[in-house]
This record gives structure tokens, C-alpha cells and sequence, in this order.
């Protein structure tokens, strides 16, 4: 259960990520009370998976999916250049990501 939460809290941090650029430097109350909302949220459920899950696999897990998410997201959404070099990048963490799992105890 706790490999679940810690992808939810993944998936939170990708949300989180995109609820940044809205606030405008934190100066919009509504964008920003999402933010601060959707950072709480993440880090609540990254601790709680923490609770099982040694600490630096978990954190590992879940900067690695953040990032690929604000990747991905960046390239879908935003048009960002996608290059042979940055999706080499992407694979190494996905592949990381799957060692750190693999590697964990139950």
C-alpha cells in the first residue's frame, strides 16, 4: 500500500508543479491557496509513505516522478522542446525509478 501512496503523492507533485506558474509570484489568492493546497498535500502523502518505505527510495521515487511528470507535462502542454538528449534523460529516470522498486525490500 504504501508503493500506491507514494504514487499518488507523485502524482500530486506533478499537479502541484503546473499550480505554480498560475499564482504569478503568489500574488493571485485563488491559484495560490491551490498551490500552497496541492504542496501540502504531496508532502503529507510522501510522509505517510515514508512511514514503511526507507526515506531515500521514497523521496527518490517521488522527485523522479514529479519530474518526469513537469517533463512531460511541459513538453504536452506548454510546447517545450523535446531533444534526443532530454528524453535519453527521462528514460534514465523511468529506469531508475524501476531499480529503486525492484530494489527495495517488501
Amino acid at each position: 500500500m504504501s508503493w500506491v501512496i507514494l504514487c499518488l503523492a507523485g502524482l500530486v507533485e506533478i499537479a502541484w508543479s503546473q499550480s505554480i506558474k498560475p499564482t504569478q509570484n503568489f500574488t493571485r489568492p485563488g491559484p495560490t491557496a491551490l498551490c500552497v493546497v496541492l504542496g501540502v498535500g504531496a508532502v503529507y502523502l510522501l510522509s505517510r509513505a515514508m512511514q514503511t518505505l526507507p526515506v531515500g527510495t521514497a523521496y527518490a521515487v517521488f522527485t523522479g516522478i514529479g519530474a518526469i511528470g513537469a517533463i512531460v507535462l511541459g513538453v504536452v502542454v506548454h510546447h517545450d522542446p523535446m531533444s534526443a538528449l532530454r528524453l535519453l534523460a527521462v528514460s534514465l529516470i523511468v529506469a531508475g525509478l524501476l531499480l529503486a522498486r525492484i530494489a527495495t525490500p517488501a
